[in-house]
């Protein structure tokens, strides 16, 4: 099974949150200076397509990757990309996932909050001179506290 891609010098894994640069072309009919006068306008321009991996699929150039992000209103858009693709500008890689899955289709039915889960492994940060109080405070207290049987068999 295919657990990474490689497109140019762009590594990435199952998991990473990636940029696609996807190229567009739009086609928009404009009226002329005559009355029944039709110009057809052609731009281009690059759109980002900024999510998570959750699929890697196929062999050689049949190889394509399943990207997935949360758009307005808490819809959930996937859009699937071949990796010989013509229309890719570039791919950045943002934030490296760890995972233990080789498909992440489960984060379909999971809220926007759970998938930031799988980004990447934070350090643990030191706590503060407050919480480090209030910790103490709260383990003081609760050792201090004796239950309802222990008064009762004093």
């Amino acid at each position: 099974m295919a657990m990474q891609v490689t497109i140019g010098d762009t590594t990435f894994h199952i998991g990473d949150t990636i940029d696609v640069h996807y190229k567009l072309i739009e086609k928009e009919k404009v009226a002329g200076k005559a009355k029944r006068e039709v110009k057809e306008e052609v731009r281009e321009r690059t759109q980002i397509f900024e999510g998570t991996v959750i699929a890697i699929r196929g062999e050689g150039d049949n190889k394509s990757f399943t990207v997935r992000r949360i758009a307005t209103r808490a819809v959930g858009v996937e859009r699937i990309f071949p990796v010989i693709s013509p229309w890719i500008r570039k791919i950045t890689v943002k934030e490296k996932g760890k995972v233990r899955r080789a498909k992440l289709y489960y984060l379909r039915g999971k809220p926007g909050l759970e998938v930031e889960m799988i980004k990447q492994k934070r350090t643990p940060t030191k706590p503060t001179k407050k919480s480090a109080k209030s910790a103490n405070f709260r383990t003081k207290k609760s050792t201090s506290r004796t239950s309802k049987n222990e008064k009762k068999e004093k």
